[in-house]
């Protein structure tokens, strides 16, 4: 689903001007605050006069999208105008491809607005994952209608409801004042419902609405008159195609739409169609209420930490609302920062500050919750104060202290006033250490120093004492001396080990007399030093009264290397000579590959790193991830000393990667790079249930099943393999990979003992192969011929004229038999019998039957001097002929006594019986009098006096009836006997109506029938007239004739269907006429109805 955008802040109401475009010529104060996708909205409250014409613009940035962007405009809630396009709505897009700005333009041209144009609007722009949308109102201001004169009678808006039209809903309501629509609705499905009126297609339509719960499934059922008619569904007036969204099913006279799993894009109108009929209704999706799961957690954080309010709802995609004071929106220079994960909406601060404290919520449509957040200030910590200082005249004073936060600058004072640098005083800031150095001390400099942090309460003091001192001097000379403190960091003698970026101080302490020159030096490199240095860079060397320090901030590897020192003064000279060890961590282990796999697990080897670090390599560590993921997984979490590594509690199938970290006893390198992926495959097992399945002089011919385990390296073939008794060298029998399940293997010597074995082969290598229990000694086997023919055949074999005949009949026997066929002693022609022979079977194939393949087929199987024989009788059959010489022996009373023969013809099987069948010679139509008659005589009963009687009779076996009948060569009559003779009357008469028409008065849109009766011989025709004009084919009457009784149905009469209607019945003899009134009159309340809106329409 989408992410939605905020909108932007409301804008203020500008009236539109009459006749302009209420967009394109607003004034300032009718642009909205642009937020999301939209570069420009509609204005949020738009007043139109109505009769003029209303254009909105929207325009869409696509920069920063990957497909074109689609807009829909929707009234309401669901009512999507995009099906509404025509005279009155106009949709309009363009994008200028000419400018190298991605903006897409979209209008919504509203002609002439009308009362019911005005409601709230919203445009939505969507693009794959984005989204965004606007709302507006639009109200319309026009003249007042003018009232009719008679008082407007007061209307039950529930009563108006329940005949309008679904589509009318929404203008009924803004009507009618009713702002609540879809409360509207269910009060509405709740009221009594009309008496159904009658529709010519359905039995029983739609409910007039339906609702369901987001995610549901909704079923719509509606009866049609004829089972067999095709129905179309429509959502929002646009066909629907059937899907696995939308199942569209007929049960009789029952249609149903069923909508799986329900979303918030079904709330809609629907319509089942027949033809020109219709049926509407309503579906409402009611989205489910999202609710907070984990609620959120108070924080009590200092300045500049990061804060995250995270709660977790109850559906993915939910709308979820932050609040301080007001609603928090994420805006381009917000600190505020907003994240989704699932069900997982979080709330950022970035940096939090004391403007931050208070309490937050975060509201969705069925839950809320609330978290405080708290802000201290951050304290600073002290690591190192500043002492007080006892200097001489001319020496240098210098204040250090060390704090715990390196971006934090900050004032010295001496006595309350702020010290300011010169030439002399100098001020640094080098990480967390602050120094205030004053050379050439001065007695003025003495006072209290104070070093005042920014932004804390906090403040360091030290005081400065200048000591002078008044002595004879004497000059004394003492040979310099350095003084190696060979404890601490030196492992030993002159050797110091540091860890790379770690701090390097060495103290150095000095004698002699005068003051001696340092100079430390490293190769040809010289750092020289005197009473003025250098405290700057990252190797540096420091002067002390006495000392000389050797400091190394953040050591690194090309720090390593063999460091003198010399000291010198008139009275001599001193050196030293140190070796600085730099040790860190290894570098990353190099060519990691996969030397081999199996089922879960795979072999990993790889090459120690080049540079150890300086420190022994105590092991690695290794992890995992399947190819196309980011989430590594530890191995192992002991160090593991060697560098081959199988891992284990793989999927098989699933491409993997890995790397590798080295150990030594500083740290854990960076990780290596990532093997080539690798994938845990392992072969088959093997072949099952190998067997011989025939042996010749020089072949042996093996059959096999599949492994019985494949895995994800699948099957690729099998290799045979065989072998002499006793040797050890096995021979492969095939070149290239067998993919059956059966194989021959040839060029093998006669009467020698073979071992066999299959292998199975996949990407992965060869599976255990699978061995013969015993060797096969290589020599043809003589077996008797024998046919197994199938018990179906061992009877008669009986087919019909035309169908296929196809046998099979099996036989075994070694060497291949020689198989012959006979058909009545006599070889079978094959042009008229095709047969295929094979060295287990024989087939023989007749592709349409004839009578004349019927016979005994003997099937003679031979090898050398040895047979055997099995005959099949194969009889094809057809309809038989007619009986013969059929005719009435015998008549007496009702009876009479029939006999025949049986026919010329049988069909080629036994007649099973006769049909006979009897007819009058006045209506001919035959009836069938008996059947399955098997004897070849009948008497056919109660047969009626005076009437003269005909026969026929059909033969019948195991096809059917004979195609034609043999007739009787006689007739029985059946002779009257003391019966007065019956002389027909003349019944012939002109029309004459026995029941007149009768005025009727009937209430208009009530369907209504006339009625009257007629006689007349011949049966006379009979014509309706409205007004002295025929009434022709029209839909609207139903002129029905029931034994003379005659009515005409008229439905649902109008004020015009009123009149004089007439009846008039002719035929040869003459004709008749008889007429009524019809008199249609309207309900009072409805002639009132109809009036008024005749009125308005005419205003």
């Amino acid at each position: 689903m989408p992410e939605p955008v905020p909108e932007g802040k409301p804008a203020v109401d500008a009236p539109a001007e009459d006749g302009a475009d209420s967009e394109t010529d607003g004034d300032e104060p009718q642009s909205t605050e642009l937020t999301g996708l939209f570069v420009e909205k509609p204005p949020n409250s738009v007043v139109a006069v109505a009769g003029t014409d209303v254009t909105f613009i929207a325009k869409v940035d696509s920069t920063s999208l990957t497909r074109k962007p689609t807009m829909k405009w929707l009234k309401g809630k669901w009512l999507d105008l995009g099906s509404k396009a025509g005279k009155h709505l106009q949709f309009k897009e363009t994008y200028d491809r000419n400018t190298k700005v991605c903006i897409y333009t979209y209008e919504m041209k509203i002609i002439k607005v009308v009362p019911g144009d005005a409601g709230g609007y919203r445009c939505e722009v969507t693009s794959k994952d984005k989204c965004d949308s606007s709302t507006f109102e639009i109200s319309v201001e026009g003249e007042k209608k003018k009232k009719p004169e008679k008082e407007e009678p007061e209307i039950d808006v529930w009563e108006l409801l329940k005949s309008a039209h679904p589509s009318e809903y929404e203008k009924i309501a803004f009507k009618y004042g009713i702002t609540d629509l879809r409360g509207m609705l269910k009060r509405l499905k709740k009221m009594k419902a009309e008496p159904i009126v009658h529709s010519e297609a359905f039995l029983k339509k739609l409910e007039s609405c339906y609702s369901v719960d987001k995610g549901k499934k909704i079923t719509l059922r509606c009866e049609v008159v004829d089972p067999n008619v095709q129905v179309k569904w429509l959502k929002n007036g646009q066909e629907i195609k059937p899907s696995a969204k939308y199942i569209m099913e007929a049960s009789g006279n029952v249609r149903t739409l069923t909508i799986n799993k329900a979303t918030l894009a079904d709330d809609a109108a629907y319509e089942c169609v027949v033809g020109e009929d219709k049926s509407f209704t309503e579906v409402f999706v009611k989205e489910p209420p999202v609710t907070i799961t984990k609620l959120m957690d108070d924080y009590h954080v200092v300045v500049g930490d990061r804060v995250e309010f995270e709660i977790e709802v109850s559906e993915e995609g939910a709308h979820v609302m932050f609040f301080e004071d007001q609603e928090i929106h994420k805006d381009k220079d917000s600190k505020y920062r907003f994240k989704k994960d699932g069900k997982k909406h979080t709330l950022i601060i970035q940096e939090a500050t004391l403007d931050d404290i208070g309490m937050y919520h975060a509201w969705t449509n069925g839950g809320h919750t609330k978290g405080e957040l708290e802000v201290e200030e951050k304290e600073l910590e002290v690591l190192q104060d500043i002492a007080d200082l006892t200097v001489r005249a001319t020496d240098q004073a210098m204040f250090k202290c060390e704090v715990s936060d390196d971006k934090v600058t900050g004032k010295w004072y001496k006595d309350g006033v702020e010290v300011l640098p010169s030439e002399r005083i100098k001020m640094t800031h080098i990480g967390r250490f602050h120094r205030l150095i004053i050379d050439n001390v001065k007695p003025e400099d003495a006072g209290d120093y104070t070093f005042v942090p920014d932004g804390y309460a906090l403040s360091l003091s030290a005081k400065l004492n200048f000591l002078e001192i008044k002595i004879d001097y004497v000059p004394r000379q003492e040979p310099p001396k350095i003084h190696l403190d060979t404890t601490g960091n030196m492992v030993s003698q002159n050797t110091i080990i540091v860890v790379a970026g770690n701090k390097l101080r060495l103290d150095v302490e000095i004698t002699g007399e005068p003051a001696p020159t340092v100079v430390w030096s490293k190769g040809d490199k010289v750092r020289a030093l005197s009473n003025v240095f250098d405290t700057e860079g990252r190797v540096r060397v420091e002067a002390r009264k006495d000392l000389s320090c050797f400091v190394i901030e953040g050591a690194e590897r090309d720090d390593e290397g063999n460091y003198s020192i010399t000291v010198t003064n008139p009275a001599g000279e001193d050196k030293a000579v140190l070796f600085l060890k730099i040790v860190d961590v290894p570098d990353p282990p190099e060519n990691i590959k996969c030397t081999g796999v199996g089922e879960d697990c795979a072999s990993i080897v790889w090459d120690p790193p080049k540079f150890d670090g300086g420190a022994p390599v105590k092991g690695y560590l290794m992890e995992r991830k399947k190819k196309g993921s980011s989430r590594w997984t530890k191995l192992n979490f002991d160090v593991y000393e060697s560098t081959t590594y199988e891992a284990k509690r793989m999927i098989e199938g699933v491409l993997y990667e890995m790397r590798v970290f080295a150990v030594n006893s500083i740290g854990m390198s960076q990780p290596s790079l990532s093997s080539k992926p690798f994938m845990p495959i392992a072969p088959t097992s093997e072949p099952t249930r190998l067997t011989v399945h025939d042996v010749t002089d020089s072949t042996c011919s093996l059959k096999w099943l599949a492994p019985e385990k494949i895995g994800a390296g699948g099957l690729d073939g099998y290799v045979i393999e065989y072998c002499k008794e006793g040797d050890t060298e096995w021979v492969v029998a095939n070149q290239e990979l067998c993919e059956r399940q059966g194989y021959v293997v040839r060029g093998l010597p006669v009467g020698e003992k073979i071992n066999f074995r299959v292998v199975a082969v996949n990407m992965a290598g060869r599976s255990p192969p699978a061995l013969m229990s015993q060797p096969v000694t290589i020599r043809e086997i003589v077996e008797h011929p024998k046919i197994r023919l199938p018990r179906d055949l061992r009877t008669k074999y009986i087919r019909r004229v035309g169908e296929k005949i196809n046998l099979t009949i099996p036989f075994q026997g070694k060497p291949r038999p020689i198989a012959t066929w006979f058909k009545d002693g006599k070889p079978l022609d094959e042009k008229i019998v095709n047969v295929r022979n094979s060295n287990v079977d024989s087939i023989l194939f007749i592709r349409s039957a004839e009578r004349e393949h019927s016979g005994t087929y003997e099937l003679v199987l031979k090898i050398e001097n040895m047979e055997d024989r099995a005959s099949i009788n194969i009889r094809i059959v057809d309809k038989p002929g007619p009986p013969l010489n059929v005719r009435a022996t015998d008549i007496w009373g009702f009876n009479a006594a029939l006999e025949w023969e049986p026919p010329k013809d049988d069909g080629n099987c036994d007649i099973s019986g006769y049909t006979i069948q009897k007819a009058d010679m006045k209506t001919k139509e035959w009836f069938t009098v008996y059947e399955h008659n098997r004897r070849t005589n009948c008497t056919v009963s109660d047969l009626v006096m005076g009437n003269e009687y005909m026969f026929r009779v059909y033969s019948e076996n195991l096809c059917g009836l004979s195609e034609e009948p043999r007739m009787s060569k006689n007739t029985a009559v059946i002779a009257k006997t003391g019966v007065t003779p019956y002389k027909e009357k003349d019944m012939c008469c002109s029309p004459k109506f026995t029941q007149p028409l009768v005025d009727r008065s009937v209430v208009a849109g009530y369907s209504t029938a006339i009625s009257c009766a007629v006689k007349g011989f011949p049966k006379p025709k009979i014509v309706w007239m409205k007004n002295k004009m025929i009434i022709g084919e029209d839909p609207k009457y139903l002129m029905q004739n029931n034994q003379g009784v005659l009515t005409l149905n008229i439905r649902k009469p109008s004020t015009f269907d009123g009149g004089k209607y007439s009846c008039m019945a002719v035929n040869e003899l003459g004709k008749d006429e008889v007429e009524c009134t019809l008199n249609v009159r309207v309900p009072q309340p409805l002639q009132e109805l109809l009036w008024y809106l005749w009125e308005t329409t005419t205003v």
